[in-house]
């Protein structure tokens, strides 16, 4: 029997599809929840009740329009909710450290999870589908309450902050990655947005409110301009903006050069992409941009515990050559790149976009890219087969990043 025709992208009445055509696709990312490692997390901070509910308002929606004011509605529910976890309000829901930033990770796989399940019995469009996965994920990740001024409930606070001279600041995080080498994975960069968001930072200069949002580790959402979208708006609006990421053991780096190339490494869906970054107007592309964060200022600053560096180096395929060189001061003219300071990933590709964006915008604002030290479990607590979720050195690992960041952000904001 042919399945029934599907409902219009906005407005449709759902009609169920046959059994035979029901079995939603499961993403890998998704896939990894029904490990012991994400329902222990999930859990043990309370959340794992986060996508029941989703469940239940998608099954009392009978369109379109009741699904994505549900998938909305969840969304921002979920992003308050970490984000109150995280700066002490409300019960901890478990005993897992309220700074960690897992939870709200595996409590939106489990509600994309559901999504998906429900809109294959639907008899909605892809095109829908599409639509409500993109709300869900916005909305859960704070991209949507990012515009500084924009809608939503501190609209009001925002703009009478504007009035009185507080700056603006924008701070991005990611999800957690690498996860088949350690499911335990936590990623300091989405644990300082949690604590960052919405929080006003004293300043020499007076108060900067903090706006924040997290990203996913795809390459393929990256291509369909989520990092565009979710910054267009939001950049006209801040005096400062920092993109942030895990990087490299036992140090800070403030990235002066990013690159536009993709080198490959497989993301969370296991997907591996190589070649120049896909923009849009690719005629007008560079091959670099560059940080105006004043990092000078920022390396000479006493933030915290790790070393901080002024990282210049970058890998370049110089004019007229063929094979890639280091360039530990920075790219030569004309060259082809093969990395940035902070390499060929999504990290690098995030502070290319932001600053590109800065700069085609033709705002005249500090922001940069920042990486984190990597964070680390206990030395008794190393193996991934055997160890525990969290322990008291990786709890404290966080937590000190975290304050050294903050105190990175405050840094930038006195010194722009």
């Amino acid at each position: 029997m042919a399945p029934p025709p599907h409902a219009a992208a906005t407005g449709g009445a759902v009609a169920a599809r046959p059994a035979s055509d029901a079995a939603p696709a499961v993403t890998v990312e998704e896939a990894r929840l029904d490990r012991d490692v994400p329902r222990r997390i999930l859990a043990d901070s309370g959340f794992d009740g986060v996508a029941p509910a989703f469940a239940t308002a998608l099954r009392g929606a009978g369109s379109y329009g009741q699904a994505e004011r549900a998938a909305v509605r969840h969304g921002e529910r979920l992003w308050r909710r970490a984000v109150d976890r995280a700066q002490g309000r409300g019960p901890a829901g478990g005993e897992l450290s309220r700074d960690d930033d897992r939870s709200l990770y595996w409590a939106r796989l489990a509600m994309t999870r559901e999504l998906r399940a429900w809109h294959a019995e639907s008899g909605l469009s892809d095109a829908a589908g599409v639509r409500l996965l993109e709300r869900l994920e916005s909305t859960s990740r704070g991209q949507e309450s990012l515009a500084l001024g924009g809608g939503g409930d501190r609209a009001g606070e925002r703009e009478r902050d504007r009035a009185k001279g507080v700056k603006q600041i924008v701070v991005t995080g990611f999800d957690p990655f690498t996860l088949d080498r350690d499911i335990r994975i936590s990623n300091p960069s989405g644990a300082l947005a949690l604590a960052l968001d919405g929080t006003v930072i004293r300043t020499a200069d007076g108060p900067a409110r903090v706006e924040t949002a997290v990203f996913p580790v795809r390459w393929g959402d990256f291509a369909d301009g989520t990092v565009e979208r979710a910054l267009r708006r939001a950049l006209p609006r801040a005096d400062l903006f920092v993109t942030v990421s895990q990087g490299r053991v036992g140090r800070v780096d403030v990235e002066r050069y990013n690159g536009a190339w993709r080198g490959g490494f497989g993301d969370n869906e296991n997907v591996s992409e190589t070649g120049l970054v896909p923009v849009k107007n690719p005629a007008t592309q560079p091959q670099w941009t560059r940080t105006t964060l004043p990092y000078a200022g920022i390396v000479a600053a006493g933030t915290g515990r790790f070393p901080v560096y002024d990282n210049t180096s970058v890998t370049e395929i110089p004019a007229g050559a063929a094979a890639p060189v280091v360039r530990p001061d920075g790219p030569t003219p004309g060259s082809a790149a093969r990395a940035g300071g902070g390499g060929d990933y999504l990290s690098n590709e995030i502070a290319y976009r932001a600053t590109l964006l800065r700069d085609r915008l033709g705002l005249d604002i500090p922001g940069g890219h920042v990486h984190t030290p990597v964070l680390q479990f206990g030395p008794d607590n190393t193996d991934p087969a055997t160890g525990s979720v969290t322990d008291p050195v990786f709890v404290q690992n966080r937590l000190d990043i975290t304050e050294q960041l903050r105190e990175i952000v405050r840094v930038a904001a006195e010194e722009s």
